[in-house]
């Protein structure tokens, strides 16, 4: 688990390609005071396993539903990666809760400065509009973010100047993918709702009554 504040940005220094999948040899410099050998480690929004480290380098592997529902199939070395290391359960909660489990991948549409600020545009897949709220959170590339507003299929988004120096944002451009992330509550709040859907009664006032509400 993660809370989409990120500790730094990390830079990929090589891809190898292994059965099933893609192993990514990543440089970073802050995160390796704890760093270990099956930690968990957010990159660009992802929940990877470390395998290996050799100094300021660690390896991790994506196999599966991860090159497929994310963008890793489509990085190159050189791609500057957001990176978290999970939280520890006496930290303080900073952004939201974050579970590094891509749902899919959005388009950027438009980046404007506006003033010190950035308005970051996201066109999203129609499957995960459902989730997403205006003022609420969303993941980008392991970014917690607020949502300032949405119309139909996108996003828009305002980008504080610690957040622009402090990820990868700053070196987007129009057109590139992003990783998504919806808010987990809005997940968890669905399928209760459908396992109840033919329970009329379920949600009744009555229902909420005998609940102490």
């Amino acid at each position: 688990m993660f809370t989409g504040l990120i500790e730094e940005i990390g830079k990929l220094a090589a891809v190898e390609i292994i059965p099933g999948g893609k192993r990514f040899k990543i440089t970073a410099g802050k995160i390796f005071d704890d760093l270990k050998i099956d930690d968990s480690v957010s990159v660009n929004g992802v929940c990877l396993t470390v395998t290996g480290i050799e100094g300021k380098v660690f390896f991790c592997d994506a196999v599966g539903e991860t090159l497929t529902k994310s963008t890793h199939n489509d990085f190159k070395p050189g791609t500057l990666l957001n990176i978290e290391r999970a939280i520890r359960m006496n930290d303080r909660l900073g952004g939201h809760l974050v579970q590094g489990h891509v749902n899919g991948t959005g388009v950027i549409t438009g980046l404007t400065r506006l003033g010190e600020n950035y308005s970051l545009d996201i066109e999203i897949p129609a499957g995960l509009t459902k989730y997403i709220v205006d003022e609420g959170s969303v993941a980008i590339d392991g970014i917690s973010l607020t949502v300032a507003r949405i119309t139909d299929r996108k996003i828009v988004i305002s980008v504080i100047p610690h957040t622009w120096k402090s990820t990868n944002i700053s070196s987007r451009k129009k057109g590139d993918k992003v990783n998504i992330e919806t808010d987990i509550l809005a997940k968890y709040i669905e399928k209760i709702l459908l396992h109840h859907k033919d329970d009329g009664n379920k949600f009744s006032d009555n229902w909420f009554k005998n609940l102490g509400y």
